[in-house]
């Protein structure tokens, strides 16, 4: 194990106040082979000069400067580049434990598994948290791949994240990102499923998650609805190739639809037309997400309440009141 070489994909845009924290906290990993391929995406602040500055003192980083592509084309740059045998994804505003690498690649190495997935915690900008309990109380659970995907869509305890976790780089061979969407993760997610045997989850935390203003998802745009897209052609997909996890997909669906329906800006014509969008999808897979046991509770006071009618739901989660359509 100890030979294993680790690649760390950390993409670089405008994140010049926390980056020496993020690559710090992976230079000073416990688990000591590692190469870091720091892909400046463009960046118009000061994060190009400090990703060289890394190159220049530790001899495991690697700088890549680019034209802004994005966040799925700076990936797509590493992964083409790198030479591990594993490969770890860290956003450049988010940061690790000091044992994540190592704690990860034991678990991996300890179960057989394609992925190991750690436990991550969202951190609101300008708070430190407490370090992470003893690994004495972790506990590891193991699915295997259908496991995983209804787990994934389901929103169980694995996420669609490409963070807190630690690839098989194998896992990759042939397949990237899609570039230009917002949720590069979840529209990958069912490929890399598709590729494993077994994933282990463990319950040490590995990874923290910034949640800051001005970070990708931080405001509504139209490019948000991306996710409704990744979603109905994923139903489409399944419905054909794999029928027996359209359930579970068609409940992170619904969970698109009603994220949307509160979010989106009815003051606009795109975002009327958006929400005419969700309310329809919500009308047409409320009933089997309601008998379907797996369907988080969430989902089902979502679907309860909007029984009572569009108005209704709009007024109790958020949204602004608009003409009857029950």
């Amino acid at each position: 194990m100890e030979g294993a070489l680790i690649s760390v994909i950390i993409p670089v845009f405008n994140v010049e106040p926390y980056l020496q924290q993020c690559v710090e906290s992976v230079l000073s990993q416990t688990y000591r082979n590692l190469e870091v391929l720091l892909i400046d995406d463009g960046s118009t602040d000061g994060s190009a000069a400090l990703c060289d500055q890394w190159a220049e003192r530790d001899n495991r980083v690697r700088v890549v400067h680019e034209n802004n592509r994005g966040l799925s084309e700076a990936r797509n740059t590493a992964l083409n580049l790198m030479r591990g045998t594993h490969v770890m994804m860290v956003d450049g505003d988010d940061w690790l434990p000091h044992n994540a690498v190592l704690h990860l690649l034991q678990t991996l190495t300890d179960t057989g598994a394609d992925v190991a997935v750690g436990s991550w915690l969202m951190v609101p900008d300008g708070v430190t948290p407490q370090q992470p309990a003893s690994t004495e109380s972790t506990e590891v659970v193991m699915y295997n791949r259908d496991e995983a995907i209804d787990e994934v869509f389901y929103q169980g305890a694995l996420t669609n994240s490409s963070c807190s976790r630690l690839f098989k780089a194998e896992v990759f061979n042939g397949l990237r990102y899609e570039p230009g969407l917002l949720y590069e993760d979840l529209a990958i997610t069912y490929d890399l499923l598709q590729r494993i045997t077994r994933v282990a989850y463990t319950t040490q935390l590995v990874y923290y998650y910034r949640q800051r203003k001005g970070s990708i998802t931080s405001e509504f745009t139209p490019g948000r609805l991306d996710v409704l897209n990744i979603m109905e052609s994923l139903e489409q997909r399944v419905a054909d190739e794999a029928p027996q996890h359209l359930p579970a997909v068609r409940s992170r669906l619904l969970s698109a639809y009603f994220n949307m329906l509160r979010l989106v800006p009815l003051s606009t014509a795109w975002g009327r037309q958006a929400a005419d969008r969700c309310w329809k999808g919500i009308k047409r897979l409320r009933h089997g997400c309601l008998a379907d046991a797996r369907v988080r509770t969430k989902n089902k006071i979502g679907i309860i309440v909007s029984l009572l009618g569009k108005n209704v739901f709009l007024a109790l989660f958020g949204g602004k009141k608009r003409e009857k359509d029950s």
